[in-house]
């Protein structure tokens, strides 16, 4: 399984595609939107604009990473034949779906630390143990889009997961505060997204209690995705 892990990296991180749309993509929209609200603004809550959309350009950055990353590329491999070569050898199908999920959250770290280093650029003035704490909560975080990922890779056809992924990618974006911060009667349903628990790993740099409850809701959805992942390849397998 580790040899699997170091192969998907280095496969992701050769990917031009990725580079552009996963690092360069919201590190640039962190510039757009701190120059559109006002880089001395605030938003709900008087968090700095700077500040918020530094997590929420990280976590948009780190969930297409995995999304694509991991759905697009069981697409292609279903497709290829990759995936039913693989279950001829000694590899368990547990150990597969843990290998794509573990190499495609390693390869957000580029989508987050790019966004940080800008966002200090700016200005953002954390301590040294709030940015270990923020990248390491966000980089934890997105396991659970990993899992997503690989369960969406196996649940669509191959020529149709781009755009699924897409439409869940956006619509998970929109309602889970990364465009905008979400507030009143919305925000009551965008606590059943997945998105806006992650966003909210970053309450504790902003002085509020450290979020107990996003982060039960973030481990219930790891559970949920990783188990519809592995029933999905076992689905296939039988099908191939």
């Amino acid at each position: 399984m580790t040899t699997l892990i170091r192969l998907e990296i280095l496969r992701t991180l050769r990917n031009k595609r990725y580079l552009m749309f996963t690092v360069l993509y919201p590190a640039l929209l962190y510039v757009f939107f701190i120059s559109a609200y006002g880089s001395g603004g605030t938003v709900a809550g008087g968090v700095s604009v700077k500040s918020y959309f530094m997590v929420s350009m990280a976590t948009f950055g780190a969930v297409g990473a995995v999304l694509t990353g991991s759905a697009q590329r069981i697409s292609l491999e279903r497709k290829s034949g990759w995936t039913r070569q693989l279950r001829l050898t000694a590899l368990p199908g547990r150990a597969y779906t843990l290998g794509k999920i573990a190499a495609c959250a390693v390869t957000t770290l580029p989508a987050i630390l790019v966004v940080f280093a800008i966002g200090a650029i700016e200005g953002v003035r954390l301590t040294a143990a709030q940015w270990l704490g923020l990248a390491a909560a966000l980089w934890l975080g997105s396991f659970v889009f990993a899992a997503l990922g690989v369960a969406l890779g196996y649940a669509a056809e191959p020529d149709a997961v781009q755009p699924v992924v897409m439409i869940v990618y956006m619509l998970m974006a929109l309602f889970g505060g990364t465009w905008f911060p979400v507030s009143g009667s919305l925000e009551t349903y965008a606590r059943f997204n997945p998105v806006y628990d992650y966003n909210q790993l970053a309450s504790f740099i902003h002085g509020q209690d450290v979020a107990v409850l996003p982060i039960a809701a973030l481990a219930a959805f790891l559970a949920v995705f990783t188990a519809a992942a592995a029933v999905l390849y076992r689905k296939d397998a039988r099908r191939a």
